[in-house]
């Protein structure tokens, strides 16, 4: 951690399609070995049959996909006269992003389908209708937290 100050957000472009920052951002997450144009294809491509199957606006259901698996409250290990609690706090909103992400990109790619466009189009469509492993994920850190309530007075 930066002893000296704090380090400046750099700014992200929007995407060239929908000019969302956010899915820029998710476009970045789902980059792997610096392949940029191939993971925009694949969301562009995601975006296209979620449009077709939902016969909605796709950037309404992603963002209602994102806003569904976003967690508010998590466990964080604090450790209190040699042994360690799992405390619950309060998830801040740019962590609360970046998860939500990360769980649709690992939950997409563990999926059965036979492309990425196609995993990631059906747990974007599970996850706008409040169902998928995304989804389950957010529940699982919620119950958690819900379970660890008793040890919130060390929250620091």
């Amino acid at each position: 951690m930066a002893r000296r100050r704090r380090i400046a957000k750099r700014e992200l472009l929007p995407d060239p399609k929908y000019g969302s920052v956010v899915l820029a951002k998710f476009n970045n997450n789902m980059m792997v070995s610096g392949k940029k144009s191939t993971s925009e294809q694949i969301l562009y491509t995601a975006l296209q049959m979620i449009a077709e199957r939902t016969g909605q606006d796709e950037l309404a259901v992603f963002q209602k996909a994102l806003d569904n698996i976003k967690p508010v409250i998590e466990v964080r290990p604090r450790r209190v006269g040699g042994s360690t609690y799992q405390i619950p706090v309060e998830v801040p909103s740019n962590r609360r992003q970046a998860l939500a992400m990360r769980w649709l990109i690992q939950y997409s790619r563990e999926r059965s389908e036979r492309t990425m466009a196609e995993r990631l189009a059906a747990e974007i469509i599970a996850a706008s209708n409040g169902e998928g492993n995304s989804v389950r994920k957010r529940e699982d850190t919620h119950r958690m937290a819900e379970a660890n309530k008793a040890f919130s007075h060390y929250h620091w």
